[in-house]
């Protein structure tokens, strides 16, 4: 078989994901994995998608003409992931009032140490009690064995006391 990843976006509307779904089996292709959100109006995802290799022209074909209906669609054929088995899962929550950069900061901190985030979710939101708002982020990042663990908590440390932020690791 082989894997597409898919990313999707437009004005949200019903009937997107019938659309894709549609579109994927018509080709014999196999939805594996995906992440969907409406934000703000805008329909956007990421889908995994694995369809027989003589299939996958077809497939990419009709997905760009879903165009006509008000959904950008792309497709990259992967190679298969190469995951070090010494490798590790770190699951870090960032947690305080919102301000520009703190993506920045964090994410800059984990690339500097060599990490790899295979998920990150953020949100804002009114905070009930103080007023104003509140951000929050979940990452979950590959660490190789390489890393200097303790060096990286420092510098989450430090990054968290600048731009005034919990960050906890797991």
């Amino acid at each position: 078989m082989t894997t597409l990843i898919l990313t999707v976006a437009g004005a949200d509307r019903p009937g997107l994901v019938a659309a894709v779904a549609d579109v994927v089996d018509a080709h014999g292709g196999n939805w594996e994995n995906s992440s969907l959100a409406e934000l703000a109006g805008t329909f956007a995802g990421v889908i995994e998608v694995s369809v027989p290799p003589e299939h996958s022209e077809g497939l990419q074909g009709a997905l760009r003409e879903l165009q006509g209906q008000g959904l950008l669609t792309l497709a990259v054929l992967t190679g298969t992931p190469a995951t070090a088995a010494e490798e590790q899962v770190l699951e870090i929550q960032v947690l305080g009032n919102d301000r520009p950069g703190i993506v920045r900061e964090v994410s800059g901190v984990l690339s500097a140490h060599d990490l790899s985030i295979e998920e990150l979710a953020t949100e804002t939101r009114d905070a009930a009690m103080a007023g104003g708002r509140l951000f929050e982020a979940s990452v979950v990042a590959r660490v190789p064995a390489t890393v200097d663990l303790e060096a990286l908590r420092r510098d989450l440390e430090r990054i968290a006391t600048e731009v005034q932020v919990d960050i906890t690791l797991a």
